[in-house]
């Protein structure tokens, strides 16, 4: 529709006339806007977490960093995301975001090891408490930094569990890296933080082992650019296959 308007000494008229559009153009003359096509991304791709960081390329990110994401879903948790200081984010050339994840590329998270009691090497004992323990030298923090273009990020790894899946069904969460076993505690005491007691025996499993792994969660917090943040649920793992037996007192006399 269009139309003009037109006036005289104290009155005005309006006149409309339709116009024919032509087929593809809008009203303006304007190229009309293609219905979408049936081939959608994924409504969780371009999904943006709390912080602003892209869900894709996150998850993405991580997986080129060669560490595994602790369960499903998770993305990074970003406090203080407004700038304290306005004059820093007008010098800003590059997303934080993107030096954060250079940042904690850069992380060298040790892998555990399984240690037990009885030893690993040897044939646990079923009711007879197990004890497990990760090196204590590899449970500590663990720093580095990137900078990209003046922005600067300094990022923290901390562990802060040890997640153990003993192979028949059953699962150990320690706060800490547990406690090697030493002649001061008594042969039937159990790890004050991080033992295990099996019930059955592994001889009808394949191998006659279970398997057992162990998986070191890390939170990284991060600062830089006038921001902070965490980044949690990184991980580390380690599997062994770990033999169970039963003792059979024998009476004699």
């Amino acid at each position: 529709m269009f139309g003009g308007v037109t006036c005289a000494p104290g009155v005005c008229s309006a006149e409309a006339k339709s116009v024919k559009r032509q087929p593809g153009h809008s009203e303006k003359g304007r190229p009309e806007a293609r219905p979408p096509s049936e081939h959608t991304e994924p409504d969780d791709i371009g999904a943006k977490s709390p912080s602003g960081i892209d869900a894709y390329d996150w998850q993405h990110g991580l997986a080129k960093m060669g560490l595994v994401n602790a369960g499903k879903g998770l993305l990074p948790r970003v406090d203080g995301e407004e700038s304290d200081d306005p004059q820093a984010d007008a010098k800003e050339h590059v997303p934080v975001r993107v030096v954060v994840q250079r940042a904690v590329s850069r992380l060298k998270l040790p892998k555990p090891a399984i240690h037990t009691s009885p030893r690993e090497d040897f044939a646990q004992v079923v009711n007879v408490p197990t004890w497990m323990w990760v090196e204590h030298g590899a449970w500590g923090p663990v720093t580095t930094s990137a900078a990209v273009e003046g922005v600067e990020v300094t990022a923290t790894a901390r562990p802060r569990r040890a997640v153990w899946s003993m192979g028949d069904g059953g699962s150990v969460v320690c706060l800490g890296p547990g406690t090697p076993y030493s002649a001061r505690f008594g042969p039937k005491a159990s790890s004050p933080d991080c033992g295990y007691t099996y019930r059955r025996a592994s001889t009808s499993e394949p191998g006659k082992a279970f398997p057992v792994s162990v998986r070191v969660v890390w939170d990284v917090e991060w600062e830089g650019g006038g921001r902070s943040g965490v980044v949690p649920g990184l991980a580390m793992s380690a599997q062994r296959r770990l033999e169970v037996d039963e003792v059979q007192a024998v009476v004699t006399g």
